[in-house]
């Protein structure tokens, strides 16, 4: 069995160089490690190399390039890197297909890769988000594959993914890590890895599957609980109840080992992993003859709010004597996240494309996204600023509410007359609204009025 070296930090190869992989490498070699990434992506590894982090998260991109240029992080294409690593971390994205399968293509490349490569006495760490099972079922016997055994030739564990975007580097040395082994020695190694390394706690669970389990539980109850925060505003509206104002008084009674704690509505939800995560757990358990329902039907509900909102927006501009048919809709935030530059299954992408199919005309505007993916996501190019996005406009929807849109004095904005200003994120404060309501223009939220 592996043990990790005594006199010296483990060398770390990390399999994945995407947004997970990325954090953790730079978070590893920040500590000291020799960190190598171990990327397919060509164009990512040349970006690198001139000095340029695609990946839009607070701090991540100083920090890559720092610890690259102190020698103690390095990213390639070549496998060949794996060879000497201590201990080897798979990160490689999990994406689900259309039936809720997972899509295992890349993990699987890397571990027939990886099982001809390793070495005895090495611990690997799998970290992409999977079906329960997946480790033990999958994994496992591709790694052994070639020649090793494991649990008595090299350590095998599983620990979950757990960051948010905007935190993740804070996170990776605050947040207790799960840890699940193929057996007890495993277990211990990764726990002893990730306390040395990152000198965070670690939560050790019996099995692979239970650990495999607490990313998907933790993503389950995120999306039903957002599901939940936008029906509610839905049944507000309904009674011209301020939606906020009824979350903060609820979330204030006491219930099991903390309080009722609804989360905010909004345009909708999307990234790489609440999108996908609940519909891993609902193909898990029908694969075993049990029908999960809430997993589904949450995901039905937020994946409805993008529609919901841009309908709210052409109501909205009707009460105001504004045709749909050549309404200017200036869109502010594209990502999926407030703070964030990702795109990846932004729900301001359905609810841009619902306005456009209604006759308006959108404008787009975010400071953080890369402008090139958001032309090619959207189908037309961002404008390069709020003025003129916002300019004549009959609506202003903040739908990703970015530090730079915070405080934006709507009354000096270059509007058309009397307009809307939809607040999709539920972020505007009372000061804020007032300032709306006082330059003359109409103020809307998601179960606000």
């Amino acid at each position: 069995m592996p043990v990790l070296p005594d006199d010296r930090p483990p060398t770390v190869a990390v399999v994945g160089f995407g947004y997970v992989g990325s954090c953790l490498s730079a978070a590893l070699a920040d500590r000291g490690l020799d960190v190598v990434g171990v990327d397919t992506d060509a164009e990512l590894v040349a970006e690198l190399g001139r000095g340029y982090c695609r990946f839009q998260e607070s701090g991540l991109s100083e920090l890559v390039l720092r610890t690259m240029a102190a020698g103690r992080l390095r990213v390639t294409t070549d496998y060949a890197a794996l060879d000497d690593a201590d201990v080897v971390v798979i990160a490689v994205g999990t994406p689900v297909r259309a039936d809720g399968s997972l899509a295992d293509e890349a993990l699987r490349e890397v571990c027939a890769e990886l099982g001809r490569r390793l070495r005895p006495g090495r611990l690997v760490v799998l970290k992409s988000t999977v079906s329960p099972g997946t480790t033990r079922n999958l994994v496992l016997p591709l790694l052994e594959k070639g020649g090793l055994t494991g649990g008595r030739d090299f350590a095998l564990a599983f620990t979950p993914e757990r960051l948010a975007e905007g935190a993740a580097l804070r996170e990776l040395s605050t947040f207790p890590i799960v840890v699940g082994g193929l057996d007890e020695e495993s277990a211990r190694t990764a726990a002893e890895f990730w306390q040395r390394s990152l000198g965070v706690a670690t939560i050790g669970l019996g099995s692979l599957e239970a650990a495999e389990i607490v990313k998907l539980a933790d993503n389950w109850w995120i999306d039903l609980n957002i599901a939940l925060a936008n029906e509610l505003a839905v049944f507000c509206d309904l009674f011209e109840v301020d939606v906020l104002d009824v979350i903060s008084a609820a979330n204030t009674i006491a219930k099991g080992n903390g309080q009722v704690n609804i989360l905010t509505p909004g345009v909708g939800v999307g990234g790489s992993c609440l999108t996908k995560d609940p519909w891993m757990v609902w193909r898990a358990a029908r694969e075993r003859g049990v029908d999960i329902r809430t997993a589904p039907v949450a995901r039905e509900v937020n994946a409805a709010m993008p529609a919901h909102t841009a309908g709210l927006i052409l109501r909205e501009l009707e009460l105001l004597g504004r045709h749909p048919v050549g309404a200017r809709v200036a869109v502010l935030g594209l990502s999926f996240k407030s703070g964030s530059g990702d795109l990846r299954a932004t729900p301001v992408l359905d609810a841009v494309r619902a306005l456009t199919a209604a006759g308006a005309e959108v404008r787009l505007y975010d400071p953080l996204v890369d402008r090139e993916a958001a032309t090619a996501l959207f189908g037309s190019e961002p404008e390069r600023s709020v003025a003129d996005a916002v300019r004549d406009a009959d609506c202003v929807a903040v739908l990703a509410r970015h530090p730079e849109l915070e405080g934006l004095d709507y009354g000096a904005l270059p509007l058309a007359g009397r307009a809307l200003v939809l607040d999709g994120r539920d972020c505007f404060s009372g000061a804020e609204i007032e300032s709306v309501r006082r330059a003359g223009h109409v103020y809307r939220g998601i179960g606000r009025r």
